[in-house]
């Protein structure tokens, strides 16, 4: 006789068991040789040893499964845990199709457009991944998701999520509220992505122990970010200083991604953005990759395609316009 005990992480030990221990009633059905006892966070087996790691095995799969889908049903338990072919098992469901999340409500997060899938190849090849891009192209929601990902396989231990501040400066001491209350508005964005990926007890509780971290990015500042996959959103209004200062923030064993639109600086006019100096001179690093967005990846309405084409002629009649009265003068 053997005895294990396993404890329960990332998931509520309440959805494991069911409603009146209904799932954990049906798991201890299909392991009879086991003595199965079940105390808030903990699970202790007792029996014998090939069976302990039978059980073990499948018993991960269950949470996995409760983690990525956020639900179960005794016909999802009796498949996974009873399955003839472990192989098969494992694959179907530890890897879902091209799923990056399964979000709240049943919402299925994947990359729709050719650039978005370009930006999932170049992350899991890659360590640092800048993507760039007009407003509506899912830069931001797609970043998201592949951090809720690699913290759902347990690739990373936190996520972190960073915007610069820009239109606060110095008029932050004048907004009603604490410092948080204060920050909030301009970080919106992040949590407006993150509540449709993650059920609001599980994201309000990774907030708050910090494995999931939203600040501006003056806050980065003298920080390592190891284990961590941090995303720095709205890079085109970091300043030179500020995104160096952020690039260097990159620990061991982390996922960076680097997200802007170069068409909407908000930065001072004579203050240079940091974003476009990297593209310069960060396009031969090795372990960097820049995918670029347009307006074919914007998956919001049908119009914001048709604006961001008109700003883009305006722009590019602007341009011609200035070099024939330079050219003329």
């Amino acid at each position: 006789m053997s005895e294990q005990i396993i404890q329960i992480e990332n998931v509520t030990p309440s959805d494991l068991y069911g409603p009146n221990n209904l799932f954990l009633d049906t798991i201890k059905s299909l392991f009879p040789k086991l003595k199965i006892i079940a105390r808030g966070n903990f699970v202790k087996v007792i029996g014998d040893p090939e069976e302990i790691t039978s059980f073990l095995n499948r018993f991960e799969l269950l949470t996995i499964h409760l983690e990525r889908f956020g639900t179960l049903s005794e016909d999802i338990i009796i498949q996974i845990m009873k399955d003839d072919d472990e192989v098969e098992i494992n694959q179907r469901f530890s890897n879902p199709d091209d799923i990056l999340v399964n979000g709240v409500g049943g919402l299925k997060v994947k990359a729709i457009t050719a650039n978005q899938k370009k930006m999932v190849s170049a992350v899991e090849k890659k360590d640092m991944v800048f993507a760039i891009g007009p407003a509506g192209t899912g830069k931001t929601y797609t970043a998201v998701a592949l951090a809720v990902r690699a913290l759902k396989n347990r690739q990373v231990k936190r996520i972190i999520l960073t915007r610069p501040a820009v239109e606060a400066g110095e008029n932050l001491g004048f907004l009603p509220g604490d410092m948080k209350e204060k920050l909030d508005p301009y970080l919106q964005p992040l949590y407006d992505a993150l509540r449709d990926m993650l059920p609001p007890q599980k994201l309000n509780s990774y907030i708050e122990d910090k494995t999931i971290e939203i600040a501006p990015l003056a806050f980065m500042r003298g920080r390592t970010l190891d284990n961590a996959f941090a995303i720095l959103d709205e890079a085109q209004n970091a300043t030179r200083s500020q995104l160096k200062m952020f690039l260097t923030r990159m620990g061991r064993s982390a996922k960076f991604i680097i997200t802007g639109d170069i068409t909407q600086i908000d930065l001072p006019p004579k203050q240079p953005s940091g974003l476009l100096q990297a593209i310069d001179v960060l396009q031969q690093v090795d372990g960097i990759d820049f995918i670029m967005l347009d307006d074919k990846d914007v998956v919001r309405h049908k119009l914001v395609t048709q604006i961001i084409k008109a700003y883009a002629r305006k722009e590019q009649q602007q341009t011609i316009e200035n070099t024939t009265n330079n050219t003329t003068s």
